[in-house]
């Protein structure tokens, strides 16, 4: 528990700054070899951060790199029990277009993921990157991350791959998730073929980039009846907020009134009878549909009357535009919120992500594998 805010805190959502020569040491000759020369392993995240001149607080402040140690301090100062990993450069890597390198570099960044931090200290926690760009691969390699290296799952790129994430392609990897019991995050973070390419100014790319992705995505998922198809999967919706929900929620309750696309007989999706807010809300309850949040979200105590506080994860984002300071200050006065009650808290800063990773079966699938 955190003495600090009197209260349990687990990290649904912190972040990686891969270590390029460390996750080199882990990929195959031919492949290790060629990225050591071009310097890079994973493609640029798009054109839009860094093409023009913005400094994000890190850089602006002059910290230095956190690693494995600057990790744990950042846990101990502010109170967290344990935080979910997710990568930096590697949100990315849907936009690798070479299959057998996308192979190559996910498995890579696993192991380096696996040795650096998993072994480190049992507070880091990860979510693995599959190579989606060979679907079959892809579920080979959840179920390695999953049953050898301890992972809760796989993270799914929302931006970067040829199709869409509810794409029959993809179907191979949810069937395998389906059978592990394991969960799957759609990740933000790649902003680029959004109509955002020309926008002159940042901060509105930063600012719809993030939650468009996973809209995009989420709807998809939905509507080609990803959960009713796998009926184990769970996925999280992760850096977006909470608004762009609310926002689905009307949008597909009006247009599936009134443009309803005729399906065959057999196939899975949201039916013509039913209410697609009804069908997320029943997703909610049955604990496959989650969101990740950031303590300052203005619409959180609306969002929360509207479906409840069960899908919502605590993100810390460390270390990309947060710091100690910022992450206690927020966290501070969510606790002194009236808007919430203490269930919604508690809900929201541990109890959901219990629920949403499973941390006890993610090691129960290492010790029946051993």
């Amino acid at each position: 528990m955190s003495g600090q805010l009197n209260t349990r805190i687990i990290d649904g959502d912190g972040h990686i700054l891969e270590d390029n020569p460390g996750i080199l040491e882990h990929m195959d000759g031919p492949y290790r070899d060629i990225a050591a020369k071009k310097g890079i392993i994973f493609p640029p995240i798009d054109h839009l951060h860094d093409g023009r001149a913005v400094e994000t607080p890190p850089l602006r402040d002059g910290r230095e790199k956190v690693g494995p140690d600057g990790w744990l301090k950042f846990l101990d100062d502010v109170g967290i029990d344990w935080t979910v990993m997710y990568p930096t450069q590697g949100l990315g890597y849907g936009k690798i277009v070479s299959l057998d390198y996308a192979v190559a570099a996910c498995k890579a960044y696993n192991d380096w993921t696996y040795h650096t931090y998993l072994q480190r200290d049992p507070r880091f926690n990860a979510m693995g990157l599959i190579p989606m760009q060979d679907p079959e691969e892809a579920a080979k390699e959840l179920r390695r991350i999953v049953t050898e290296l301890g992972m809760m799952g796989a993270m799914m790129p929302s931006n970067g791959l040829p199709l869409p994430l509810g794409a029959k392609a993809y179907w191979p990897i949810y069937e395998e998730a389906d059978r592990l019991g394991c969960c799957l995050a759609v990740h933000g973070g790649c902003h680029d073929r959004f109509g955002l390419d020309q926008m002159n100014m940042y901060v509105p790319v930063h600012a719809l980039g993030h939650p468009w992705g996973i809209a995009l995505n989420c709807a998809n998922i939905l509507y080609n009846g990803i959960f009713e198809r796998f009926p184990n999967v769970r996925i999280a919706f992760l850096e977006g907020g909470v608004a762009w929900l609310l926002m689905l929620l009307e949008r597909l309750h009006a247009s599936h009134e009134t443009h309803f696309q005729y399906i065959p007989d057999g196939e899975f999706s949201i039916g013509e009878d039913q209410d697609p807010a009804k069908v997320i809300q029943q997703l909610i309850e049955a604990d496959r549909f989650y969101l990740g949040i950031e303590a300052e979200e203005l619409t959180l105590p609306f969002a929360i009357k509207t479906v409840g506080h069960r899908p919502f994860l605590y993100s810390s984002d460390f270390p990309h535009e947060v710091t100690t300071q910022s992450c206690m200050h927020d966290l501070g006065e969510l606790m002194e919120s009236d808007e919430m009650t203490g269930e919604d808290k508690a809900a929201m800063l541990y109890g959901n992500a219990e629920r949403f990773y499973k941390p006890a079966t993610a090691g129960a699938q290492v010790a029946a594998k051993a």
